[in-house]
């Protein structure tokens, strides 16, 4: 960082803050971003920025003390929705799939629900955007083929389907 001068309100005030300040944020959240660092407190003179950076709670922590089994039985269990041959619905884009708005509120489909076209089925996060998934067409849902939270490649098959 480069080391400022303290100045007087007067010279803040005439200063264009707005621009500065959003600069120094950018520049803080580079340096965040490349460090990995998930807070950073920063002050110079009459300006303070705090920068949190939040997770979200059904991101899954990584356990690496996992039981040899569980571990063998993890990706198979990860490769069998690709193995589904009947109708479904993939993913729009890749990212974080989601079942529900938050992790309190119910999913927004269930196994053996009918579905009608333009109804929200899931969220897809990508790029710290929640991308919602419609049904393009009436159909019923079979099978939830991805785990929440969880990673999704684009075209992945998320939803069995029956139309």
């Amino acid at each position: 960082m480069k080391k400022t001068e303290k100045k007087s309100p007067e010279t803040v005030e005439k200063e264009p803050q707005g621009t500065a300040v959003l600069d120094e944020i950018k520049t803080l959240y580079g340096f965040m971003q490349k460090n990995s660092l998930e807070t950073i407190d920063y002050e110079s003179g009459l300006t303070h920025i705090k920068l949190v950076r939040k997770r979200p709670n059904a991101m899954p922590v990584p356990v690496l003390q996992q039981a040899t089994a569980q571990t063998a039985a993890a990706p198979a269990a990860a490769q069998a929705p690709a193995e589904y041959s009947g109708d479904t619905i993939n993913s729009p884009l890749q990212g974080i799939f989601f079942r529900a708005a938050s992790p309190s509120s119910p999913p927004f489909v269930r196994e053996g629900d009918s579905v009608k076209k333009g109804q929200v089925l899931c969220l897809i996060e990508s790029m710290k955007v929640f991308n919602e998934v419609k049904a393009e067409f009436d159909c019923t849902i079979n099978k939830v083929l991805t785990e929440n939270g969880k990673p999704v490649k684009s075209g992945e098959k998320i939803f069995a389907i029956q139309k």
